[in-house]
């Protein structure tokens, strides 16, 4: 399947394809900030770059955009249908929360 996504990706800039890799390898049950992913692509100044890029992310949930949260903790953005009441949970699903 990377192989596939990988071939897919190829019509979208360099940048995105960097960010969504790099949130691919977060793992499941796990958050990480918008700039701890622009850090990790060397681009430490670009986490709102990198939160655009999120929010154009064709691949969910292979590329696990709702692991993406602020900085402070909260939720952040979701462009996917349901906005913050998917992404939360999505989350929760992950940390095996049923609530």
């Amino acid at each position: 399947m990377k192989k596939d996504i990988n071939e897919l990706m190829k019509k979208y800039t360099p940048f995105q394809r960097s960010v969504w890799r790099a949130c691919m390898a977060i793992p499941r049950g796990q958050t990480r900030s918008y700039g701890w992913l622009a850090r990790r692509i060397g681009r430490p100044e670009a986490a709102r770059a990198v939160g655009a890029a999120l929010g154009k992310n064709p691949f969910a949930p292979i590329v696990p955009c709702h692991r993406v949260i602020r900085s402070d903790g909260l939720p952040g953005g979701f462009s996917a249908p349901g906005g913050l009441k998917t992404k939360l949970r999505l989350l929760a699903a992950e940390k095996g929360d049923r609530s």
